[in-house]
């Protein structure tokens, strides 16, 4: 809904509340990830190999939405800080697969509490959070679908 009382032009705009609500989600993460030492895009891979260990670039690109030149850089830094390894794919030399390390499994537990907070936060039932989650993925799907028909 429009605020009456803002003449930004931005208000109604969802592009903008999607980015206004993710900006706030992040200086929301920011000091809880500070204490993980880690990025919330590198928390997001970490999360994604807690779920998943053993997955190559390839997947968890696709999971996360990166692109190559943006994962390799935080897959660097992860593995410079002994959370995660990066071996070859001794079946196929092109894949690159990636594990967690002892020092990497052992922040899931602090991690853990960074999601409570988040959701305290937030403080949606599970009901709400289950209907917005399917409506923003189901709005990201449709807008993904429309760039590949662009770019093709």
């Amino acid at each position: 809904m429009k605020n009456p009382d803002d003449d930004s032009g931005v208000t109604g705009m969802l592009c903008f509340t999607l980015y206004s609500a993710s900006h706030a989600f992040t200086q929301l993460y920011r000091p809880l990830l500070d204490k993980l030492g880690l990025t919330y895009p590198q928390y997001l891979v970490m999360v994604s190999l807690w779920n998943r260990d053993g997955q190559n670039v390839k997947e968890l690109g696709n999971t996360l939405f990166l692109d190559s030149s943006t994962l390799t850089p935080l897959l660097k830094r992860l593995s410079a800080a002994g959370l995660i390894t990066r071996t070859r794919n001794p079946e196929d030399e092109r894949e690159v697969l990636l594990h967690l390390t002892e020092k990497g499994r052992a922040i899931e537990g602090q991690a853990g509490d960074v999601m409570q907070c988040i959701g305290e936060a937030a403080a949606l039932d599970t009901e709400t959070l289950d209907s917005l989650l399917g409506t923003i993925d189901a709005l990201r799907d449709r807008l993904h679908a429309k760039m590949n028909k662009v770019s093709t």
